[in-house]
């Protein structure tokens, strides 16, 4: 099996070190370079960011150059901390809860229907989290968001409430959301026991003999910007290669040329067959 190279990045992982001191966690001094895999998608360092951290044993493997340290607004990977948030404080009564659509007919056909919380995030359907984010108010997100280490924690003003994730000001890096999410796979955010059990099977995205991938995309386009997609989450790693807690963050331009699921999740995918994370699928 293929394996990503090794090479010492040490500027990389000060910048790094910084992010994940949150996790209390030290960072090694070398680290496995993912260029190659974001050249097979027709991809750059330049335009793209691909970050993934083994929680066990503090291992980075990253992209080159500043990218992975530069902040983006965060589209909808904020429904990860949205979800936990309005799940801990009471703004969402459970996964279950049933939103009645308001008839307004959107671009997304999924949102064009009555869903459950679940489903929503799943769906990643904007109204609903337009409705959800006034029930908590931006001095309570901002808040959470705070102790969250969630980038920049920037909710704006109070006309800001309903699209503050979407446009901004709202913005994290790639090594910010490693940061985040690596609290998040080891439970140690600062969060009671059931959000836990009632989050993270939302956030559940695919599972396979001794794995589970928990992830979420994203797509931002703000007027007069450059559209940035995401893909984050982690994956929960028992068997295989190389067992063990992964988590992960890409981030890349968005051009007519590049389609988007397909890319974010390809890249992905392959960085983690390359260090053994995931077995790579057998031939037909």
């Amino acid at each position: 099996m293929a394996k990503a190279g090794w090479h010492p990045a040490y500027l990389l992982l000060a910048a790094f070190a910084v992010v994940l001191s949150a996790c209390q966690s030290p960072v090694v001094s070398a680290t496995g370079n993912l260029d190659h895999i974001l050249e097979n998608q027709a991809l750059s360092p330049d335009v793209a960011a691909l970050v993934i951290y083994r929680l066990e044993d503090e291992r980075v493997w990253t992209s080159s150059g500043d990218r992975p340290a530069e902040r983006f607004v965060a589209a909808s990977t904020s429904k990860i901390p949205h979800t936990l948030i309005a799940l801990e404080t009471g703004a969402v009564s459970g996964p279950d809860e049933l939103f009645e659509w308001d008839g307004e007919v959107r671009f997304v056909p999924g949102w064009n229907e009555s869903q459950d919380f679940a489903t929503a995030f799943r769906r990643s359907t904007v109204w609903i989290y337009q409705t959800i984010t006034p029930r908590i108010g931006s001095a309570t997100l901002g808040d959470w968001l705070a102790k969250f280490d969630f980038g920049n924690a920037n909710t704006g003003d109070a006309d800001d409430i309903q699209t503050y994730w979407l446009k901004g000001p709202l913005e994290i890096s790639a090594h910010e959301q490693i940061g985040f999410l690596a609290k998040l796979a080891a439970r140690t955010l600062p969060l009671s026991a059931e959000t836990y059990t009632q989050a993270l099977p939302i956030m559940l995205e695919k599972s396979g003999e001794g794995w589970t991938l928990y992830g979420k995309t994203g797509w931002t386009s703000v007027k007069g910007e450059t559209d940035i997609g995401w893909y984050v989450g982690w994956l929960e790693q028992t068997a295989g290669e190389a067992p063990g807690t992964y988590a992960f963050a890409l981030n890349m331009n968005m051009r007519g040329d590049n389609p988007p699921l397909q890319k974010r999740r390809a890249a992905v995918h392959e960085a983690l067959i390359a260090i053994g994370a995931l077995e790579a699928p057998a031939d037909p």
